[in-house]
């Protein structure tokens, strides 16, 4: 049970760092094109792929230790799980983005990192269980 707590502490270190490469991304294409129609989906997305990718490596590197004994013969197979577990958090951050943003009128920034939390959770359960458990 320790070393549960241990490793959701190292996930959520990681995921943090994933958070600001994720939401820097979003900032920046929201900067680059901000009269774009699409913009903020764009940006989501493109946000989504570069912390996904830091959020992979290091989660292999850091979080789980176990990992790379478990994943060495299936890293094309981990991968694909690891990123499909990802896009269902980036179909729930879409729709808090859409609701948030384009619907209540918030700022993106602010509602990133409230939806963040949430995908959070359900991507270090998810990836727990299926994964790297």
């Amino acid at each position: 049970m320790k070393e549960n707590f241990k490793e959701l502490f190292r996930y959520v270190l990681v995921g943090g760092l994933a958070f600001l490469v994720d939401a820097g991304v979003l900032h920046l294409v929201m900067i680059l094109f901000p009269d774009w129609r699409y913009t903020l989906y764009f940006a989501v997305g493109a946000g989504f792929v570069f912390g996904l990718t830091v959020n992979y490596i290091l989660s292999i590197l850091f979080v789980f230790k176990n990992a790379k004994e478990k994943t060495e013969n299936r890293k094309v197979i981990t991968f694909i799980i690891f990123a499909v577990i990802g896009l269902i958090g980036l179909g729930l951050t879409e729709l808090g983005m859409h609701i948030c943003v384009v619907i209540l009128g918030f700022h993106h920034l602010i509602v990133k990192v409230f939806v963040a939390g949430a995908v959070l959770l359900w991507n270090y359960i998810a990836r727990k269980v299926i994964i790297f458990s």
